[in-house]
């Protein structure tokens, strides 16, 4: 047996340190960089770092029940809704219960990540010191790198990505203003019915190329994501049934004014709001297709109407990144594809992983937490992948049970239900450790390398 494995852990966001907290019960050394001062990544409000988007009034659309630790329970006396700054105080408490602090190396970035000869993976770090490791984990997140659409002509006025937006006051103060958001997701929301209240601005408009299903926060006085669809009910009649609810309890779009969504509930990333359908019904926010083009200090929509606009606020999603790999097989396609062995290993590199790259419903917060399990009984020695074509096939297969309902959108590429995936998660860790005879016994220390026998 050799040497023991070395991990590296890329970001110490939440998917970041609750790996590093598996890790740490598994015994397995690694070390975690964090390019900020602090641990919490988008979650971090004004994080030094430029990545996260928390704006001032952020509140979580998750609910406390959801979005809480398994092994570390929320506080008793929070809201069903926490705000950020709560979050990110239950992260640090977290992180400092456990103990993981001193594995985290603040205010050092990793610049490049390349394979070795031997497969295991040099990691330069903005201090300019090249380390090698056994294992890579990748936690940088996927809300950090701003899409922005293209449209003909210039607009002269302030134009911004939400990732920037911080209150109605900055990074442009918005009070009396003309405004445009552009897109309908829950960012969108949030901010366009912060900004829609008379006091700030004098008109605001939501544009977007179609329109959407707005989801409460709360279904019949009960938080709504408390709901889940059991893991044995078919997934169609699951759907049809969710659905249903959906439009006896909200109704239709058009009759808060709203465009008509082209497509059926649930067959599009929610945008869940407890406030926008309110304040579309009173009028304080009026909807345009989408633009057309940008005219100097106007702005033509689709429809061919023409506006005087102050400022365009761009909530219009992100890319995924990793800035630190220059193999394109490691980066996603031009359409924002990259398909992963359950969202996490990709087919033939068994000593990296991609952790909480998904946007799963309800929640992302704990989602790592969840992976974490199988990537710690990978590195110790309890759990085997299957080979790369029967990952490629599981592939196959796991796409259409999670992205075939979707409408085909980038926005659509990495979608999970939390419930099935965590559930199909579980019984793969079981079949991993058949393939590796280690079923209902812990192994010994992990061998030197991954793939041993």
């Amino acid at each position: 047996m050799g040497a023991p494995l070395t991990a590296c852990i890329i970001g110490a966001g939440c998917s970041g340190f609750t790996t590093a907290k598996r890790l740490k019960d598994e015994g397995i050394d690694f070390d975690v960089f964090e390019m900020s001062d602090d641990i919490g990544g988008t979650w971090y409000f004004n994080n030094p770092n430029g990545k996260s988007a928390c704006y001032e009034s952020l509140h979580i659309d998750t609910s406390k029940w959801r979005l809480a630790f398994e092994d570390y329970p929320v506080p008793a006396d929070w809201p069903d809704f926490p705000h950020h700054g709560q979050l990110l105080d239950y992260f640090k408490a977290y992180v400092d219960h456990f103990g993981l602090r001193p594995h985290i190396t603040f205010n050092t970035a990793v610049t490049k990540a390349a394979r070795t000869e031997d497969g295991r993976w040099a990691v330069t770090l903005s201090t300019g010191e090249t380390k090698t490791y056994d294992v890579l984990f990748v936690c940088n997140g996927h809300h950090w790198d701003p899409r922005y659409p293209d449209y003909p002509g210039a607009f002269d006025g302030p134009a911004f990505h939400a990732h920037d937006y911080r209150s109605p006051f900055a990074p442009v103060d918005l009070r009396g203003k003309r405004v445009v958001v552009v897109g309908m997701g829950n960012s969108a929301m949030d901010i366009a019915s912060e900004l829609s209240q008379k006091p700030i601005a004098k008109t605001l408009w939501v544009a977007a190329r179609r329109g959407v299903w707005v989801l409460p926060k709360y279904m019949n006085g009960r938080v709504a994501d408390k709901a889940s669809m059991p893991h044995w009910m078919p997934r169609k009649l699951g759907l049809r049934l969710a659905a249903k609810r959906i439009r006896k309890i909200v109704g239709n779009m058009e009759d808060y004014g709203l465009p008509k969504p082209d497509h059926e509930p649930l067959t599009a990333h929610p945008s869940v709001s407890g406030e926008f359908l309110t304040r579309a019904g009173c009028g304080d926010i009026r909807f345009k297709p989408n633009i057309a083009e940008l005219m100097g200090d106007k702005v033509r929509f689709e429809d061919g109407s023409v506006e005087a606009v102050d400022a365009i606020i761009y909530a219009t999603g992100y890319k995924i990144s990793f800035p630190f790999f220059d193999d394109p097989d490691l980066k996603p396609d031009a359409e924002n594809r990259f398909p992963l062995f359950k969202r996490m290993m990709k087919p033939g590199i068994d000593n990296l992983f991609f952790m909480g790259l998904a946007q799963p419903l309800p929640t992302l917060v704990n989602f790592a937490e969840q992976q974490a399990k199988l990537a710690a009984a990978c590195l110790a020695g309890r759990y085997r992948p299957p080979s790369p074509p029967e990952m490629e096939a599981i592939i196959a297969k796991d796409e259409a049970l999670h992205l075939g309902h979707f409408y085909k959108s980038q926005r659509h590429t990495i979608q999970v239900d939390f419930g099935l995936y965590v559930h199909d998660l579980m019984r793969e860790i079981e079949r991993g450790e058949k393939r590796r005879g280690t079923r209902n016994r812990r192994s010994p220390k992990p061998p030197a390398r991954l793939g041993g026998a």
